[in-house]
């Protein structure tokens, strides 16, 4: 599994108000899949190969190779591998514009496009090639060409791009954010997100929380116990494989961090969740 995440550094000046705040290449093994999360700011994902799916919080949109996957910003959602499929895809975070389709609500916030596939992945490869090689004015040319695809998507007859006033984020808070949606499973520490951020440790734990409201890894706790109580609600894995397989280092820990969180500890939570959902089976049956 790898992931790579080249950050933008803001020095990048555009006619039209939207910004690109950063470029990931990531791939990922069979029956991954992300926490769901929300952001501020639209992505857009080429799927380079494999399949998988975007979940919402009321429904699944499989992708394939070459499919382009818009999110608009503040649209809960999570992606993930097929169990017999690997997932392979590029990744932008565009801040201040979003994407809407006719006839079709803007609320929604996500779809595919798959117009015009080769253009798109030309033009993807060229950003990554740009910012893996750092040459002089490379944020420049990034900005034009992802100004070029902007354009691109506006040209076809069923996209409207419009321009959007997000909440101000810091660059590096984003991209550190996304990296913990991402990666939350595997060990993180603060300096290593501050290395993702290319920034010190202590203005990004400044910046995160002024602009999320927590700390970088009282975050990274929050994400790992979501994906636990879904674990504790769906599948008989013991704390201690829940607590492994979520990156806490002990199962104690995980339960410590658990019950500040929830009120609860996780055996408390998952007793409680199946209490509930037979009362409910009983009452409709």
């Amino acid at each position: 599994m790898s992931h790579e995440v080249y950050k933008m550094n803001g020095t990048q000046k555009s006619p039209v108000p939207f910004k690109l705040l950063y470029i990931a290449h990531s791939e990922y093994d069979r029956g991954w899949h992300s926490t769901s999360h929300t952001h501020h700011f639209t992505e857009l994902f080429y799927i380079v190969s494999g399949r998988g799916a975007f979940v919402l919080p009321d429904r699944e949109i499989p992708v394939q190779k070459n499919d382009l996957v818009i999110i608009n910003p503040n649209i809960e959602h999570t992606e993930k591998s097929n169990i017999q499929d690997s997932l392979e895809y590029i990744a932008l975070g565009l801040e201040g514009i979003t994407f809407s389709l006719p006839k079709e609500d803007s609320q929604i916030g996500l779809f595919t496009y798959q117009g015009d596939r080769e253009d798109i992945l030309f033009y993807l490869k060229k950003l990554l090639h740009e910012v893996q090689q750092g040459d002089k004015d490379f944020e420049v040319i990034c900005q034009n060409i992802i100004e070029i695809l902007v354009i691109k998507l506006r040209r076809a007859k069923n996209i409207t791009v419009q321009n959007n006033t997000p909440q101000q984020i810091n660059q590096s808070v984003a991209l550190v954010k996304h990296y913990i949606n991402q990666n939350f499973r595997e060990p993180v520490t603060l300096d290593m997100l501050a290395k993702v951020g290319n920034i010190n440790k202590y203005y990004l734990a400044h910046t995160f929380k002024q602009d999320i409201g927590i700390s970088p890894i009282e975050y990274l706790n929050r994400v790992r116990i979501k994906e636990a109580q879904t674990l504790l609600e769906t599948t008989n894995f013991t704390i201690a494989e829940i607590a492994r397989f979520n990156g806490f280092s002990s199962q104690s820990f995980f339960s410590q961090a658990f019950k500040r969180e929830v009120n609860q500890t996780p055996s408390e939570y998952r007793k409680q969740f199946r209490c509930q959902n037979a009362k409910s089976k009983m009452a409709a049956t």
